[in-house]
């Protein structure tokens, strides 16, 4: 059972040693409001006068106390030494240059002018005179800021204090003066907050011998008045003029024993700062055995954690070009890997790599695309004007092809744009790439300067490609309007077209109560009308002439001139009206010469017959080079920029950094990894012997209980 102390002292010096304390353990904290008399409650425990004395607020510091029994033929003195963390081996024999060495460490880190620190003094004191104990003395909770303490000099001493209890490792010994209510106990109020159900507060009442007269201190240390799970234990301290006068710590202890003998005879067993060192050190090590297997499942998951913390840190780089050529080869094979679909490190929240670019091509593009209607922004003022400057001075019989195509090329154009945005949205998506390949390789998290170097040649291969398929899918539009082919198959083209502009005239004339009307399918730009089922030579003849094939085709259509294919296969022209066949559509209903301007309101159906006739024919060749433009598009960008970008990777990478008199600057760890590497190797060490000192406890068996109000007798 006696172990028990010692063994968590061993590993609160383990943990020290990292400089932090990544594991909670089991400990007493000492919680009361500015001068309770909690420095004379430690002092007592000890047995000798080691604490700075003053008023006002003294202890600015924690103080971590590790008490630690020895025997008295194994002590160098008669009341033992005391060593500090900071000073290392160092041996302090006189208590008095202990006080000293402790309002010197304050005042170096919390200034002279009262002012506070959260980092802790760690002392040990080895003495034949004390039980074994870890104690952690906390500032007193104080209300007005004094000096250099900042105006929330409460609330910073009340979290200080929270940080230390929150453990539920830690016992809470809440100090309260007997010469003050109860109720209103600060220490009280919040050890109660922090354990509601009072398993780890055990309160002491000091100053029991500087109550009113007339008063006495029973039901407030029988529990009567408020009850504490783990009791209340009365003590008497030095009051300031004992102090002055030098009253040693031993006459101090015989004189409360006095005390408590006179005025509580009944509660003198249970009460004294003999019974309060014998209780703490009972309650401590049993609740140090109570929490000793979650302190070894904690140790060896943090253990567990940390080692492959270090792991992926990686040991120091000896040979630096291999690994160079090595952290090179992986990243442009994860860049790859990303792109076609391989990668092990698949993202579930959201499309990327070659997903992604997939889904730019047939999604974003192609739904662009097809937002674009054949004939926006082309108004019939625009088509009318076209018409009338390509006749030139001469009133034309025919409409122009020169028309035709000067409207059909604007249009075109209007799918460059779209195209370019499809290219930088790859651009950025294989930019997005790059930025994930260097986050998810760690050794770019070692090396940041091969990380921001290994960045610039991959973006300026990027930069280099993107002018060069920007430029190739300019060429697609180029290509596009070099040449207007008319006798592409799915062309409406022919009679077809002319037959359809003219129904849209003939119902203008008639005022849209004649036989034939047309009707709009689909959207506002698509304009079909319904061929007559009772036309079968038209039928015939439309199937024959809407692929004009030769030169001039819309004069071939209009001057009655088609192609016919011999029984020998080859093609021979034969003279014939456009609607060759037609006789049972009367020739008086479909004059392609627009009936002479004999006809009231000729002009005005040629003009309507020239828009539909030039609208149509724009929208059927704009839809067979959207088409056209949605397919290559694609297969350019990847030919010219993604596979191009994935195939010269490697080669690019090795050729710009693969060089000898590059290796050490490109494989220089950062500060930051060289230092966590090495507080995470002592985090490790330390965890392994917290490990080994946890071993040497074997199913220790004893008998122990806490101490309540339920064990006095009366």
């Amino acid at each position: 059972m006696e172990k028990l102390i010692p063994v968590i002292n061993k590993l609160q010096d383990v943990f020290n040693t990292v400089g932090r304390e990544s594991i909670q353990l089991p400990q007493i904290a000492v919680v009361g409001t500015q001068s309770t008399g909690k420095s004379s409650v430690l002092e007592n425990l000890v047995g000798r006068d080691f604490l700075p004395r003053g008023a006002g607020i003294v202890t600015r510091r924690p103080l971590v106390l590790q008490l630690v029994h020895i025997n008295a033929e194994d002590s160098e003195s008669q009341w033992g030494w005391g060593k500090f963390l900071h000073t290392a081996e160092r041996k302090f024999f006189d208590f008095a240059e202990i006080r000293d060495e402790i309002a010197s460490e304050t005042e170096k880190v919390a200034g002279a002018n009262r002012g506070i620190s959260s980092d802790p003094i760690r002392l040990r004191i080895f003495s034949p005179h004390v039980l074994n104990l870890t104690l952690i003395d906390l500032p007193g909770i104080t209300r007005v800021p004094v000096g250099d303490q900042p105006e929330d000099i409460e609330k910073r001493i009340r979290e200080m204090i929270e940080q230390y209890i929150s453990n539920p490792k830690c016992i809470i010994l809440a100090v309260h003066a007997a010469n003050t209510d109860l109720a209103t106990s600060e220490a009280l109020k919040l050890a109660r907050e922090i354990d509601p159900e009072g398993k780890r507060t055990l309160a002491v009442c000091t100053k029991l011998d500087i109550m009113d007269e007339g008063t006495d201190a029973v039901d407030l240390l029988t529990g009567k008045i408020i009850p504490v799970k783990l009791g209340i234990i009365g003590v008497v301290n030095r009051s300031q003029q004992d102090i002055i006068d030098c009253k040693s710590i031993e006459e101090a202890l015989r004189d409360e024993e006095v005390f408590l003998r006179q005025h509580y005879p009944v509660l003198a067993g249970r009460n004294g700062s003999k019974y309060l060192a014998q209780t703490l050190n009972r309650l401590l090590m049993q609740h140090i055995r109570d929490t000793l297997p979650v302190l070894r499942h904690e140790i060896s998951s943090k253990l567990s954690i940390y080692e492959s913390q270090l792991q992926e840190l990686g040991e120091p780089i000896k040979e630096k070009g291999p690994a160079l050529l090595q952290v090179l080869t992986k990243f442009a094979s994860n860049y790859c890997h990303k792109i076609e679909g391989t990668s092990r490190d698949i993202e579930t929240h959201q499309l990327s790599g070659g997903a992604r670019i997939c889904y730019i091509f047939h999604h974003i593009f192609s739904e662009t695309l097809g937002t674009i209607a054949p004939l926006e922004g082309l108004q019939r003022s625009d088509i009318l004007h076209a018409i009338s400057n390509a006749m030139g001075p001469r009133p034309a019989l025919f409409v122009s092809e020169m028309a035709f195509e000067l409207l059909v090329k604007r249009q075109i154009r209007l799918l460059l744009q779209p195209s370019l945005q499809c290219v930088e949205l790859v651009y950025e998506e294989l930019q997005r790439i790059i930025q994930y390949c260097l986050s998810h390789i760690r050794e770019f998290q070692r090396f940041p300067t091969l990380r921001e170097q290994m960045n610039t040649v991959v973006m300026g291969l990027l930069r280099e490609r993107l002018p060069l398929t920007n430029q190739m899918v300019e060429n697609l539009i180029r290509i596009e309007l070099a040449y207007i082919n008319t006798n592409h198959p799915d062309f409406v083209g022919g009679t077809r077209a002319a037959y359809e502009a003219y129904m849209v005239a003939q119902t203008v004339k008639v005022g849209g109560s004649g036989v034939v009307e047309p009707h709009a399918t689909g959207s506002k730009t698509g304009l079909q009308v319904d061929v007559p089922s009772a036309q079968p030579g038209f039928q015939r003849n439309l199937s024959s002439l809407s692929g004009p094939q030769g030169k001039g085709w819309l004069s071939s259509m209009l001057s009655g001139r088609t192609t016919k294919t011999s029984e020998s296969g080859s093609s021979t022209d034969a003279a014939a009206p456009v609607v060759e066949g037609l006789n049972d559509l009367s020739m008086d209903r479909i004059d392609l010469r627009y009936l002479a301007d004999t006809q009231p309101g000729a002009a005005i159906n040629r003009q309507q017959f020239d828009c539909e006739l030039i609208e149509k024919l724009i929208r059927s060749y704009f839809v067979i080079v959207r088409q056209s433009i949605q397919d290559s598009v694609p297969k350019a960008v990847m030919h010219c920029l993604v596979n191009f970008v994935k195939d010269d990777l490697q080669h690019r990478l090795v050729s710009e950094l693969y060089r000898i008199e590059s290796y050490d600057a490109l494989m220089d760890e950062s500060e930051e990894i060289f230092t966590r590497r090495r507080e995470i190797g002592e985090m490790v060490k330390a965890l392994q012997k917290a490990a080994e000192i946890l071993s040497e406890i074997r199913d220790l068996q004893f008998e122990s209980k806490y101490v309540g109000f339920s064990d006095y007798e009366y």
